[in-house]
């Protein structure tokens, strides 16, 4: 089983991320690492965020898990924790992405960044896809995504699936495949990291 942290906002989303852990456990499909990060001085550089959420929080996990609620693209610390989970560092490499938009939150709008047997396996009734190529569209198809998220659709060379908390929770098989194929294409990831880190909450 891979370890996944979840990335999420506390205050409105807990709910959602308990669930997903607890259906996690009951079918063994990976090992929850998610732990709270806690407070982190807003005045400390980039770097001594990065070091202290990748190498402390985030060190024992491969694959990230984004939720994304009314409130979570304006949240410091899910800025953070994507922004860590994506670098590669000396002791802890970067780890694999997936995003799953909660209820309410782009609900018929996905992203299948592993092609046709993640439309097979995730989406069998849809039988035409649009293509975006700019982030004007990104944007507007996810205005709840963090921007961070965003950088990396547009991005060649980046798998980032985008998926619906009502396709994949209670699937197992699908929760499975998304996992495993982050997992399995992190190290080949170009993520962009060129945005600077929030510094507060909007």
């Amino acid at each position: 089983m891979h370890k996944v942290f979840i990335s999420h906002h506390h205050g409105n989303d807990q709910d959602y991320k308990d669930a997903l852990v607890e259906f996690g456990k009951q079918h063994s499909i990976f090992v929850d690492k998610s732990v709270d990060t806690g407070d982190i001085p807003d005045d400390w550089s980039d770097e001594e965020i990065r070091r202290k959420i990748r190498d402390d929080y985030l060190r024992d996990s491969t694959v990230t898990i984004v939720l994304v609620g009314e409130e979570t693209k304006r949240r410091k610390h899910v800025d953070w924790e994507i922004y860590s989970s994506m670098y590669d560092g000396s002791v802890n490499k970067k780890s694999g992405i997936v995003v799953i938009n909660l209820p309410g939150i782009s609900d018929d709008k996905c992203y299948a960044a592993y092609g046709d047997e993640e439309k097979k396996r995730l989406y069998p009734e849809i039988r035409s896809w649009i293509d975006i190529d700019n982030r004007t569209e990104y944007e507007r198809w996810y205005p709840h995504i963090p921007a961070r998220i965003i950088d990396n659709l547009v991005k060649p060379g980046v798998k980032i699936s985008v998926t619906s908390w009502d396709r994949i929770y209670g699937y197992k098989e699908r929760i499975e495949f998304l996992i495993d194929a982050a997992f399995r294409n992190r190290a080949n990831c170009d993520y962009d990291l060129s945005e600077r880190m929030r510094r507060a909450n909007s």
